[in-house]
């Protein structure tokens, strides 16, 4: 019998950025946060359905509700079904008796019957256990190419969470908040010229943000356009908007 591949899972305490709270995130629909929050903690029984388009900040919420429950003193678990895809069953086995399950990227085991009956056959048993789940994909569970209709049914009874990307004010608020955290002086200038000549991509910006925050750190410099340019070395061309 093959030995089961380790499946990377968030180690809890440790590797949840700073940045990454429910406090931080910009952007909620109402309620939202209020609500991860109480699953994380234990302060309902409620289960989550998180949708959106990539970079809307899903994985942020996900490792938030961790911080979260870390700090109530819960377990919880975080999986990228990504990194589980063929192997899901293996996977969720080491997640029996958490109290806070999220499971990132649903999009990547829909269609593939084997991980869906696996997934199927978790959520009922975490329901039971009277565990929290919150699931992330692209789209609603009506909207996923999911061959299983139980499962299709499961998810459809968890609260939906739409999330929207952000306009380019929320943007600027996700890096200057980042900026804030660090003590890092940051101008509006700087902000617009990144976005207009990086890209507007929120995933995009935040990870050159922060290698930018340490090039300045470094130099004891605040974020300035002209900064920027000797930084990344050369004005990059402007890209459209996705």
């Amino acid at each position: 019998m093959e030995t089961p591949r380790h499946v990377p899972q968030l180690p809890l305490a440790l590797r949840s950025p700073p940045d990454q709270r429910l406090e931080t995130f910009v952007g909620a629909p109402d309620g939202a946060i209020a609500l991860l929050d109480a699953c994380a903690s234990g302060g309902a029984n409620d289960w989550v359905f998180v949708s959106g388009p990539t970079g809307a900040g899903k994985t942020h919420l996900l490792l938030g509700a961790c911080a979260r429950a870390m700090a109530a003193q819960r377990r919880p678990a975080y999986l990228s079904l990504t990194s589980a895809a063929g192997r899901l069953r293996d996977a969720l086995q080491a997640f029996e008796g958490m109290d806070l399950v999220t499971l990132d990227d649903l999009d990547a085991i829909a269609g593939h019957r084997d991980d869906e009956v696996a997934l199927f056959d978790f959520h009922n048993r975490a329901r039971s256990q009277g565990a929290n789940v919150v699931y992330t994909a692209t789209a609603r569970p009506d909207a996923l190419s999911l061959v299983l209709p139980d499962l299709r049914s499961r998810l459809g009874q968890c609260i939906g969470v739409p999330l929207a990307p952000l306009d380019d004010d929320g943007r600027r608020d996700v890096l200057r908040q980042r900026a804030q955290r660090r003590g890092l002086g940051v101008d509006d200038a700087a902000l617009d010229w990144l976005m207009r000549r990086v890209g507007r991509d929120l995933g995009s910006l935040t990870q050159l943000f922060d290698q930018l925050d340490r090039a300045a750190l470094a130099a004891q410099r605040r974020l300035t356009v002209p900064f920027l340019r000797e930084t990344l070395g050369r004005e990059p061309d402007a890209r459209p908007d996705s």
